[in-house]
């Protein structure tokens, strides 16, 4: 290695890191982000700016070899937008609306997250990032991985109908080692009221680059899902999966439709229906009311559904009864439902549940 280029590859070996301890605090908080766990979150989590900002400005400072260019292109907008999360979560307690600024601090996690992926076939350190804890220390993965061509068409994330985030659009992965001979399981992840597929993307990415499944993330056409127009939202993601399903080998018979807060809503409206085409659902911190079986639900449909609730006992914004009473409804109505209420988990994402979540969805 030249000497020109080692001072480029000492801000890498500073700056990997950093953005990664970064990434690992957003996530941190983002689990167990609730009213009265803001503050203690904050100083958690507080100083692991520092070092990320000292990091990028000696990256910005130094002069990097032509050839690094893509890599610095990356790892600076990954640490610019995480740094941009963790001074914002800290400025939180100062808004009007303390929690709703953390909740805004941490949406730049996605951003994070896309602008470092493409590093992931060259950086160890990232691969492992975007793999299931169980699986970052498979050296036989890892270098399957690695020697993928990063250039392959059709596989990795991608955007369709529009940038990431678009209203009715949606956004996609493919695992770089998809192989079209075999078929393979679908998972659709809908994202939270004001959310977007784009973004919700990374909450379930790691789990389909490591087993192996395709990850399908639609944004609403409106500013949520269209809870009492299911046809609007409903129609749209049969349009995606029919599209995804002419260009790669879905498997009929392993079809999952999840979401979080609204948009586990609308897995309940959308996915109890007479004709809907999901063979599993997964609601999280979604809101169910019995009436839904009334007016929404095919009696047929529900019969030996398999349905897996998540809620937190400490949701402030739909309350866990909520969830208990859709399970009852559900088992009385011949539902093969279950239901996880996890005792820490405010109304937040529980990425440590998709794997809970997945091992029932492809073995049941």
């Amino acid at each position: 290695m030249s000497e020109a280029t080692d001072p480029a590859v000492d801000i890498i070996s500073r700056l990997v890191p950093a953005v990664l301890k970064a990434l690992y605090a957003l996530e941190f908080t983002g689990r167990h982000l609730a009213p009265h766990t803001l503050q203690e979150l904050i100083a958690a989590v507080a100083g692991r700016d520092t070092l990320l900002d000292e990091a990028l400005r000696a990256s910005r400072a130094l002069d990097w070899p032509e050839r690094l260019a893509p890599a610095r292109d990356c790892l600076e907008r990954a640490a610019a937008a995480a740094g941009e999360g963790l001074g914002s979560l800290m400025a939180a307690p100062e808004d009007a609306q303390p929690m709703l600024a953390a909740y805004r601090a941490l949406r730049t996690y996605a951003r994070a997250c896309e602008a470092l992926y493409p590093m992931s076939p060259h950086l160890r350190p990232v691969s492992q990032f975007f793999l299931e804890p169980a699986a970052r220390e498979d050296k036989d993965r890892l270098a399957a991985l690695a020697a993928i061509d990063p250039l392959r068409d059709d596989v990795g994330t991608m955007h369709v109908g529009g940038p990431a985030g678009t209203r009715g659009a949606f956004s996609l992965y493919v695992p770089e080692y998809y192989d079209p001979e075999r078929a393979w399981p679908l998972v659709v992840a809908m994202h939270g009221g004001s959310g977007n597929g784009g973004a919700f993307l990374w909450s379930w990415l790691r789990e389909a680059r490591t087993r192996g499944f395709i990850l399908l993330a639609p944004t609403a056409s409106g500013s949520t899902w269209s809870l009492m127009e299911p046809d609007v939202d409903g129609d749209n993601i049969d349009r995606m999966v029919d599209e995804v399903g002419e260009r790669w080998n879905v498997d009929v018979t392993r079809q999952l439709l999840t979401g979080m807060s609204d948009g586990g809503t609308f897995s309940y409206v959308l996915g109890l229906r007479e004709g809907c085409r999901f063979t599993h659902l997964a609601p999280i911190a979604a809101a169910f009311h019995p009436l839904m079986m009334m007016t929404m639900a095919d009696a047929d449909r529900v019969r030996g559904l398999p349905v897996h609730i998540v809620h937190g006992a400490q949701d402030w914004m739909f309350p866990a009864q909520l969830a208990r009473t859709a399970e009852q409804t559900l088992v009385q109505a011949g539902a093969a439902a279950v239901y996880r209420e996890i005792a820490d988990l405010s109304h937040t994402y529980p990425r440590d549940e998709n794997g809970a979540i997945l091992d029932w969805f492809l073995k049941t």
